[in-house]
């Protein structure tokens, strides 16, 4: 019998809920192999720890271990969306944690702006 891995969880308490974009780049479709179909999308998160929260996700990573996002939606119901990559910068003294998600097909609405879509 195998042991089933407990993922790492970074959860937003305080907060807007994240606006996920989706990602064009070829590089982040590399990222959705799986079971279900997903998209690549992503969000930035600002934190006072945003250092700690890079190094869990690279603990986790490290040791083959899932990391979700728990985050409330706007209905006020929670989600956990895996996150696959992250980047941590400091905007005007601010921690950010740009994250990278496996977003499912059809579970959520991602934001669709003009800055998601490639020009003709």
């Amino acid at each position: 019998m195998s042991a089933t891995i407990e993922p790492e969880l970074i959860t937003i308490i305080e907060g807007p809920t994240p606006e996920f974009h989706l990602v064009a780049d070829p590089w982040a479709f590399s990222i959705l192999e799986g079971a279900s179909p997903f998209l690549p999308a992503a969000c930035q998160v600002r934190s006072f720890k945003g250092d700690q929260l890079l190094e869990r996700c690279q603990r986790a990573w490290s040791t083959q271990r899932p990391i979700l996002l728990d985050y409330r939606q706007l209905d006020g119901l929670r989600r956990k969306i895996e996150i696959v990559g992250a980047r941590l910068e400091k905007i005007e003294g601010i921690d950010v944690l740009n994250l990278w998600v496996r977003h499912p097909v059809g579970a959520m609405r991602l934001n669709l702006g003009r800055d998601d879509i490639e020009p003709a």
